[in-house]
């Protein structure tokens, strides 16, 4: 991963998080960026997506989660723009304290849901 200094913060974080995880892989895409394993999208770091002015991270939850997550704390979770009706959510980054440990459960989760078994079988169920 090659970093400039003028990376966002919590993109670098984020990255730290997604590319501890087995086989896992970075694409930046201007100032958003995807994070892969085996070529499937596992999470995706939005900053001001179509200009919707929000820094959050994506990532993919079990049926019907993404709107309960919504639901029950709108202030930090929403449905993103074209993958909300296939099980994403959107976790904001940019609205008071960034809970990290948060961040990375939800982003080991999707990465269960999305890996091949035998690399998902290496993240271990986070307690819950």
């Amino acid at each position: 991963m090659t970093k400039s200094s003028a990376e966002d913060r919590r993109l670098v974080r984020l990255t730290k998080i997604c590319l501890a995880l087995p086989e896992a892989t970075r694409e930046c895409h201007g100032a958003h960026a995807s994070f892969r394993v085996r070529k499937k999208v596992f999470a995706y770091y939005l900053s001001d997506h179509h200009g919707d002015g929000i820094v959050g991270v994506t990532a993919k939850v079990l049926p019907g989660d993404n709107t309960a997550l919504a639901a029950a704390n709108p202030t930090r979770f929403y449905l993103p723009a074209y993958i909300a009706s296939r099980g994403w959510v959107a976790l904001r980054l940019d609205v008071g304290a960034v809970d990290w440990e948060e961040v990375a459960e939800l982003v080991a989760g999707s990465y269960r849901l999305i890996a091949p078994r035998r690399l998902a079988a290496l993240v271990k169920a986070l307690p819950g």
